[in-house]
């Protein structure tokens, strides 16, 4: 079970099905799915989002809320390649930018998996033109890992530049 986290303004719980508007609303807004692909469908997020809901083949998908709503999602996601790292990453609406969630509740997450599921290693990647995802690992106190370009079935603007991996390490 995916436990409750809370900061000074977040509170990120697991993701439950009566996300799915927020969800929606967010994953259908252009700037926000920029760096991650194509703008889903209502039809397509519902799909997903049984598999949000169990956190399927990971250590899990929270839901942040904030005083003035729905902050954004964070995920922990088990290393396939290292059982003592895990990968973060966070979407946030836009209306929740530039407030400084994505670090806090990232941090939340840090925590937890360094702290209670006993993780050595936190690591995160964003497309190397994604200069606010750069900031947010910046800001964490992530150290730069590597920079690598990789083969898209549909690129995205920008993709030729590479993908960046910055890494937290429990000591």
């Amino acid at each position: 079970m995916r436990p409750t986290l809370r900061t000074a303004r977040l509170t990120l719980r697991p993701v439950r099905d009566d996300d799915l508007a927020a969800l929606v609303a967010m994953n259908a807004d252009p700037e926000v799915m920029a760096y991650l692909g194509p703008t889903q469908t209502a039809e397509e997020v519902a799909a997903e989002l049984p598999g949000w809901v169990a956190g399927e083949g990971d250590f899990g998908l929270w839901a942040g809320d904030a005083a003035d709503g729905f902050a954004g999602i964070w995920f922990l996601s088990a290393d396939p390649e290292d059982p003592d790292a895990g990968e973060t990453g966070w979407r946030l609406p836009r209306a929740a930018w530039g407030h400084g969630y994505a670090v806090e509740g990232a941090r939340a997450l840090v925590e937890h998996a360094f702290t209670t599921l006993g993780l050595h290693r936190v690591w995160a990647e964003t497309m190397a033109v994604n200069t606010r995802s750069r900031r947010v690992m910046e800001r964490l106190g992530m150290s730069y890992v590597r920079t690598y370009v990789d083969q898209w079935d549909e690129p995205i603007p920008g993709w030729e530049q590479g993908e960046v991996v910055h890494e937290l390490r429990r000591e």
